[in-house]
């Protein structure tokens, strides 16, 4: 039960960070380019454009980020941990990840608290129609909070491969997973 749980939340996770990392920078790019045309070819602009776009990048990105832990395609330094015997290595990897988990964690609890005074602050924007700011902002919680699940399950899944290969897993992730697709 407790794995179908899990496997549903794993499919709605990769589902949203995709969509919104994919969608944002579709959108985003379409939307600068309409802008420009009509600013250089009709002298008439989008005056929302610029800030819409800006926000667009920014989901994408951030749940872009998100999706990455998934993949294990963010940056980490694993020079020195072929120093170690591979027990030790692999509670640093461990570590790393669950360190990485703990501080997502703490950025959407953050995110949340921002959220929740912006919302009370009654802010909104200018540009996109008096909307409310908490309603872009709402991608701080989620993409922190989807970012930390990732971290998680990196954790779990680092916790179960045994010591030898940990080292190798986090290092040849990326090409595995692209190999095993072609």
């Amino acid at each position: 039960m407790l794995k179908k749980i899990f496997d549903f939340v794993d499919t709605v996770v990769v589902t949203m960070n995709k969509t919104i990392a994919v969608g944002g920078m579709a959108l985003g790019v379409l939307l600068a380019f309409v802008n420009v045309v009509l600013r250089y070819v009709f002298n008439e602009g989008l005056s929302w454009a610029g800030e819409m776009t800006n926000y667009l990048f920014i989901w994408s990105a951030l749940f872009g980020a998100a999706y990455g832990f998934k993949k294990g395609i963010h940056i980490s330094v694993t020079i020195l941990l072929h120093l170690f015997p591979v027990k030790i290595a692999k509670f640093f990897v461990i570590f790393a990840s669950a360190f990485s988990c703990l501080f997502l964690m703490l950025m959407a609890y953050l995110g949340t608290k921002l959220l929740i005074l912006t919302a009370e602050f009654g802010e909104t924007s200018p540009d996109l129609w008096n909307i409310p700011m908490w309603i872009p902002m709402i991608v701080l919680p989620l993409s922190f909070a989807a970012a930390a699940f990732r971290a998680g399950e990196k954790v779990y899944e680092f916790a179960k491969t045994p010591a030898n290969e940990v080292l190798k897993t986090s290092e040849d992730e990326l090409v595995h997973d692209s190999a095993v697709k072609e």
